[in-house]
C-alpha cells in the first residue's frame, strides 16, 4: 500500500506549502495579466456587480466564489493543536496521527431548512467551500492516537498504516456515500491527485462569519457547574465512586446509517478473516462473532438508510461505515500480530509451525502477497497499543469547525485512551469512549471463560494476566484469552455549534486529570495548539507515574464560546490550584 502523506508522517517542510487556488490575474491557470489604474482598482462585491471578479479570465473555471487554500493541518494552529511528552520514561512509546483519508462519506443529509438556509447565505455572500476529495465527496477528517506498550513498534504501525486499512477497507466493500448523487469509493489509481492535496481549509467572507456567528449566539448557555468525574474510577470505566451522582456518562451514540456497498462481497471477507484468526490463534477467537460484521447480522435491525440508499428502493446490499471499521481494525491487528508470530524468539527460535506467509496475506482479504509487509525488528515483538481515531465527515463541502455546519463523527476506540468532546451549552465534558480495563463489567464478562487470573496490582488496578487492558492491538501472548482489537465504535451526529472541542489523550493525561479539568484547562488557551501544549504539560507536572503524555485538540464549531456554559472553567479552578501546589512541594508529592 501506498503512504498517505498526513500531517504526523511528513517531516519535510517543503512538501506542505501553501498553494492558494483563485482567479489572480498572475497565475499560470488565468492566463495573461490584467493591469488596472490605481484609482480604479476596488475590491469585487458579488452582491453589487454579480457574477465573477472583473479580474478573472474569461476563459478561467475557477471563480472567487470557490477560492480555496491548501494549508498543512500542522500548522493550523487555530484548529488543530498537539502536545507531546515522555515524562520521566526514557522513550515516548505515544503516537499520533491527523489529516484527510480517501473514503466515501458517512454524514446524514442535514435538515432540509438548515440546508436550504446554509444554501442561500453561501449564494448571498460568496462563501468558500472546502475541498472533495477523489469520489467527489466533501472530505472526510482522521485524527488518532496510540499509546504502546512494551515498545513502539505496534504504536509507529497503527500511525503509519491504520488509515490505509481503512481506506483499502471502503474500496474492497465497494463502500458508496450517503450522500445523494455521489460516486462510490474511488480506485486507487484515482487517489494519487487528491493524496497531494492534504488538508484544504476554506476562506470565508464576511458574511459567512456573520453566518456563524448567528448560529454561535443562537446557542443558549447555562451557568449551573458542570459535573465531573468521580474522585476514585477517574479511569472512566464504569466503577462506581462516591460521586457518582455528578458523573458525566458516556455518550450512548447514535444509531448506524446503512450505505451502498456489495455485502455478498463483505460477506466472504468477513468469513475469511474470522476463520483466518480462528487458525493462527484459537482459544477465544474460535466462538469470535464482532457485533458489527454483516456474517453475523444483528446491527442492521438497528440502523438507518442514508439518503442515497433511499433513492433506490428494494436494495438489499448495504452496510455500515461501523462495519467497514471494525474490519479495518481487525484486519491490521491480524497483520501485525501473524507478522510477529512468523519471528523467532527465545522461546521459539524456529517457528516454522505458523501458517505460511501467503496464507496470512491473502488478497481476497486486504492487500497483496507481493506486498507481504516486513519489520525492521528481527526479533518478535511482544507488545501493543492502545488506539482511538475519530472521523468527521460532513454533508456539504463547508468544514466541520464552522459554527454553522453540522456534521458526523465516527470513533473507533481500543483500549484505554480517551476521547472527549465540550458541550457548548453547558461546558461539561463529554465522554465518547470507555477504558478498556478487566474491572468494566463488560469486559469482565466477556473474557472470564479464557482469562487464567485477574490480579489487582499495588496501585488498586485489576489486570489480566498482567495487562491492564483488556482490548488491543498486538499483545500477541495475550490473544489467545481475547485481548482482540475489536473496537467499541459510537457515531455522534454533531448539531451545528453544539460542541466547542474535541479532545484526543493517552493515559498520561487521563491518568492525572479527570475529564472535566481536562476540558476546564483547554478552555483557558487562546488557540487548539496552545491548550494542547498547556495540558500536557499540567499533566507531567501533577501526574505521580510519569507516563507518557499525548494529547490532540480539535477546534470545533461551538470554539468561541467554550468558556461560557458551566462557569466555564471556574468549576476545576482550584482544585488544579491545590493539585500544582501540591505537585511542587517535595514532602507532599507521592512517588
Amino acid at each position: 500500500m501506498e503512504q498517505l502523506s498526513l500531517s504526523e508522517a511528513s517531516t519535510d517542510e517543503s512538501q506542505w506549502q501553501g498553494r492558494v487556488l483563485h482567479p489572480d490575474s498572475r497565475s499560470p491557470r488565468t492566463g495573461g495579466a490584467h493591469k488596472f489604474p490605481r484609482d480604479e482598482a476596488k475590491p469585487h462585491d458579488p452582491k453589487k456587480d454579480g457574477g465573477p471578479s472583473p479580474a478573472t479570465h474569461p476563459h478561467s473555471s475557477i471563480s472567487r466564489e470557490t477560492t480555496v487554500v491548501r494549508i498543512p493541518l500542522k500548522s493550523a494552529k487555530h484548529h488543530f493543536g498537539v502536545g507531546i511528552s515522555r515524562g520521566s520514561r526514557v522513550y515516548n512509546e505515544d503516537a499520533y496521527q491527523a489529516g484527510v483519508i480517501e473514503i466515501p462519506a458517512f454524514a446524514k443529509r442535514p435538515p432540509a431548512s438548515v440546508d436550504l438556509q446554509r444554501r442561500k447565505a453561501a449564494e448571498a455572500s460568496g462563501e468558500g467551500v472546502g475541498a472533495e476529495g477523489a469520489s467527489g465527496d466533501p472530505q472526510v477528517f482522521y485524527f488518532g492516537i496510540f499509546d504502546g506498550h512494551g515498545g513502539s513498534e505496534c504504536s509507529d504501525f497503527l500511525r503509519s498504516e491504520l488509515h490505509e486499512y481503512i481506506e483499502q477497507t471502503g474500496r474492497y466493500f465497494e463502500l458508496e456515500s450517503s450522500l445523494p448523487g455521489k460516486q462510490p469509493s474511488p480506485k486507487k489509481d484515482d487517489l494519487e491527485e487528491a493524496k497531494t492535496s492534504k488538508v484544504l481549509a476554506n476562506i470565508e467572507t464576511e458574511a459567512a462569519v456573520e453566518a456563524g456567528n448567528r448560529m454561535l449566539n443562537s446557542v443558549q448557555t447555562t451557568k449551573e457547574k458542570a459535573p465531573d468525574a468521580p474522585t476514585e474510577g477517574r479511569s472512566g470505566d464504569g466503577r462506581t465512586g462516591p460521586s457518582e451522582a455528578n458523573y458525566q456518562a458516556p455518550y450512548p451514540g447514535d444509531p448506524p446509517l446503512l450505505q451502498g456497498a456489495n455485502r455478498d462481497h463483505v460477506k466472504v471477507l468477513e468469513k475469511q478473516l474470522v476463520h483466518a484468526w480462528k487458525e493462527l490463534v484459537g482459544g477465544y477467537f474460535r466462538r469470535f462473532k464482532p457485533a458489527y460484521f454483516s456474517l453475523f447480522g444483528g446491527y442492521q435491525a438497528l440502523a438507518e438508510e442514508s439518503e442515497a440508499l433511499q433513492s433506490r428502493p428494494g436494495s438489499n446490499s448495504s452496510v455500515a461505515i461501523e462495519e467497514a471499521l471494525t474490519y479495518a481494525f481487525l484486519k491490521a491487528d491480524f497483520d501485525f500480530v501473524s507478522l510477529q508470530a512468523r519471528k523467532p524468539d527465545a522461546e521459539n527460535p524456529s517457528p516454522q509451525a505458523l501458517p505460511s506467509p501467503t496464507i496470512l496475506n491473502d488478497d481476497h482479504i486486504i492487500g497483496s502477497t507481493s506486498q507481504t509487509r516486513t519489520s525492521s525488528a528481527p526479533r518478535r515483538f511482544k507488545g501493543g497499543s492502545t488506539c482511538s481515531v475519530a472521523l468527521i465527515s460532513t454533508p456539504t463541502p463547508t468544514p466541520f469547525w464552522n459554527p454553522s455546519t453540522p456534521s458526523t463523527m465516527l470513533i473507533g476506540h481500543v483500549g484505554d485512551t480517551r476521547i472527549l468532546v465540550c458541550a457548548t451549552s453547558t461546558g461539561a465534558a463529554i465522554p465518547l469512549t470507555t477504558n478498556h480495563h478487566p474491572s468494566s463489567p463488560v469486559e469482565s464478562n466477556r473474557l472470564r471463560r479464557y482469562a487464567a487470573t485477574f490480579v489487582t496490582d499495588s496501585f488498586g488496578e485489576e489486570r489480566m494476566s498482567g495487562l491492564a487492558n483488556t482490548r488491543a492491538f498486538g499483545d500477541i501472548g495475550s490473544k489467545r484469552m481475547g485481548v482482540s482489537a475489536e473496537p467499541e465504535i459510537k457515531r455522534v451526529e454533531l448539531g451545528a455549534a453544539e460542541f466547542a472541542f474535541l479532545v484526543l489523550v493517552s493515559d498520561g493525561v487521563s491518568g492525572a486529570l479527570t475529564d472535566q479539568e481536562i476540558v476546564d484547562i483547554v478552555k483557558e488557551a487562546k488557540t487548539p495548539d496552545q491548550a494542547s501544549k498547556d495540558l500536557v504539560a499540567f499533566a507531567t507536572e501533577v501526574g505521580a507515574e510519569g507516563d507518557n503524555a499525548t494529547c490532540l485538540v480539535i477546534r470545533l464549531g461551538g470554539w468561541e464560546r467554550r468558556s461560557e456554559g458551566g462557569g466555564g472553567s471556574l468549576g476545576t479552578a482550584e482544585k488544579r490550584r491545590w493539585m500544582k501546589e501540591e505537585a511542587s512541594d517535595p514532602r507532599g508529592r507521592r512517588r
